[in-house]
């Protein structure tokens, strides 16, 4: 099933659950819903230490802990776990879950640009685990672990679908990176005026391509299978045959994953070819990268779709 989006007109049903404001009327408003952040620490997969922001519900207390989902929600390329969480707003209070936004590792770069290390996914699994070890009075729902990313993190949360397919209750990857040597290649097609150039010391994709080589060890000719294992493609029968549902969204007009349809496009054609009974969701539309994933917009409705959120909750 494909469902074509529109981003217009989402906001005054949000406003009912305290994201957004909501219109002035005689009766008492609601007041808004909060959410508890914690920063914790751990100890990532090249040895480094790094860090993650949880977010729980806000009534959720040592004493009043009762087994609650997890959301892995891997960061956007150029970001921390920080910027990550606030995506969610007060959703995990109104759903009662907990996500932890890691900060992530790659290989030889920061986890701003781990672009899906083997050893990142790894860390990514172990979430859980960390989570309950950091906050001993916090207790997961081990059969209710999912995933939500975005950009890179969409990336990284198809990767932890097709190398942990039993891992995960439910998935929802938005504007994914999926084809890593052709997004290599497209960097350099990147838009960048003064101020990027500034920003970047130079044209943007160029320096991404620079990036990229130190954190993989090389280009796609040089080292592909250094891409080959950080390419969604490379999981697409175990992502199929997983029995995960899963949510891929992605825009027509997307200009940092340039050429979408041949990312998140491609890799539902070829999911519905493995397996045409996979339950797979797909929502296209035209926004610019990302702008869906968040909890004023389009977040909810993820949410609602892989069973973490109920209509009545909106």
């Amino acid at each position: 099933m494909t469902t074509k989006i529109s981003i217009t007109g989402i906001t005054a049903a949000l406003a009912l659950v305290g994201c957004v404001p909501a219109v002035a009327t005689s009766s008492p408003a609601r007041p808004a819903p909060t959410v508890q952040q914690i920063t914790i620490t751990y100890t990532a997969h090249n040895g480094t230490t790094s860090h993650a922001v949880v977010l729980l519900p806000s009534w959720y207390r040592a004493g009043r802990s009762p087994s609650i989902p997890l959301v892995i929600s891997p960061h956007g390329r150029g970001l921390w776990g920080k910027t990550n969480a606030k995506l969610w707003g007060a959703l995990p209070t109104l759903g009662g879950f907990a996500v932890v936004n890691p900060d992530q590792a790659g290989d030889h770069l920061s986890g701003r640009f781990a672009w899906g290390a083997k050893g990142d996914i790894d860390d990514l699994a172990r979430m859980p685990a960390i989570v309950e070890r950091a906050l001993p009075w916090v207790h997961i729902d081990l059969h209710r672990i999912y995933a939500v990313g975005g950009s890179m993190g969409g990336q990284e949360t198809l990767l932890l679908l097709g190398e942990h397919p039993h891992l995960l209750a439910g998935a929802v990857a938005v504007d994914s990176l999926v084809d890593f040597a052709l997004q290599y290649k497209n960097f350099a097609t990147l838009p960048c005026d003064a101020t990027c150039m500034a920003g970047w010391n130079g044209p943007v994709g160029r320096k991404l391509q620079q990036f990229v080589r130190r954190e993989v060890g090389g280009t796609p000719s040089t080292d592909p299978r250094g891409f080959a294992v950080r390419d969604v493609f490379t999981y697409a029968k175990a992502i199929a045959n997983s029995g995960v549902p899963l949510e891929i969204w992605w825009s027509h007009t997307d200009q940092v994953i340039v050429h979408p349809e041949l990312h998140s496009g491609k890799l539902v054609k070829l999911i519905r070819q493995i397996n045409p009974d996979a339950p797979l969701k797909v929502y296209t539309g035209r926004w610019v990268h990302t702008h869906v994933l968040r909890y004023d917009r389009q977040l909810p409705k993820m949410l609602v779709a892989i069973g973490l959120l109920s209509a009545s909750d909106l």
